[in-house]
């Protein structure tokens, strides 16, 4: 019995870190197939372009599966804060005041979605749905059919071009946005009794119902916190191409999905967590670089993608049943 059980406790170790793994073999492998993969050059713009914006949708992502649900709004909460911040800008608001009404914005779509969750009672997956639905409409109605909403050059102010392409410390302002909410959902989940009670929601919603410390009201807070955060990426996105494009927070909803989800895979009960969370937004950083340096066809990069979640998530299953085991 004992050498049996040992060679399964070996391997849910394996699995555990079944992640890494996947992240140095597909690193391994682009840097062999590709040889501009490790450029300087490539290297910033998987960190730029392909990391930091889906790094913040996914925090957000995060904190709805680590309640037990899932948010399908959270592009909705990006556009909307696109589309108040642009307008904002245009109606000549000061840059501070215009990012305040993004945010606003952003957390309004949360605040929706708490009352559909938690005052009557509809479920997270059908809630954000139909927010989701009703977002995109709305976004229709106020752009004349889903013309996109541009910055004129001359009316860019230099507050705005700093919050997308600025530096501090030598570190762009988007990234360091993006390490700053990683940093501050790591700790709030780490060592904050909210964070562990909404860990404790997604695990066991009945205990902390009974036990009375307000399962509704930290589901609704959960929420509206996860649309703020992303409402952060709508930031970022507008100030850094100068447009809002109708929907195009949509964008980020699946890979942030897959994201989380994968990240499952680092924690040992196969629960959402910040640190696996990163690191699934680093690995499809990097695969859809990477297939794209490739030449690869846009839709077979689909099917790759597809394939390695597949992949990382048959390690998570692995895992489960080796440590129940």
């Amino acid at each position: 019995m004992t050498a049996a059980i040992a060679p399964t406790r070996s391997f849910a170790g394996l699995a555990r870190y079944g992640l890494i793994i996947a992240l140095v073999v597909v690193f391994s492998l682009f840097s062999t197939v590709a040889p501009t993969f490790l450029s300087v050059g490539n290297l910033q713009s998987i960190l730029f372009n392909n990391f930091t914006l889906l790094a913040i949708v996914s925090i957000a992502m995060t904190f709805a599966v680590a309640a037990g649900g899932i948010d399908l709004s959270v592009g909705t909460a990006v556009d909307f804060a696109s589309f108040a911040f642009v307008s904002g800008i245009l109606a000549g608001l000061p840059v501070p005041l215009a990012a305040l009404a993004g945010l606003g914005a952003g957390a309004l779509v949360g605040a929706v979605n708490a009352v559909l969750i938690s005052a009557i009672g509809v479920s997270p997956f059908l809630a954000t749905l139909g927010t989701l639905f009703i977002g995109r409409s709305i976004q229709q109605l106020l752009t004349d059919g889903g013309n996109p909403v541009y910055l004129p050059p001359s009316g860019v102010p230099a507050a705005f071009r700093f919050i997308g392409h600025g530096t501090i410390a030598g570190l762009p302002v988007p990234l360091l946005i993006a390490m700053i909410i990683i940093a501050g959902a790591a700790l709030l989940f780490a060592r904050m009794r909210f964070g562990r009670v909404v860990l404790a929601i997604g695990i066991q919603p009945r205990t902390v119902r009974y036990s009375g410390i307000g399962l509704a009201k930290h589901v609704a807070v959960t929420f509206i916190l996860a649309s703020t955060i992303a409402a952060f990426a709508g930031l970022i996105l507008t100030a850094t191409v100068t447009v809002y494009i109708p929907s195009s927070g949509n964008g980020f909803m699946l890979n942030a999905i897959g994201a989380t989800f994968i990240g499952t895979t680092f924690s040992p009960l196969g629960r959402p967590n910040v640190a696996g969370t990163v690191l699934g937004v680093l690995l499809l950083s990097i695969v859809a670089n990477g297939l794209l340096l490739t030449g690869l066809n846009f839709y077979w990069q689909q099917v790759g993608t597809g394939l390695l979640i597949f992949a990382v998530l048959a390690f998570s299953f692995v895992n489960k049943r080796a440590v129940g085991a």
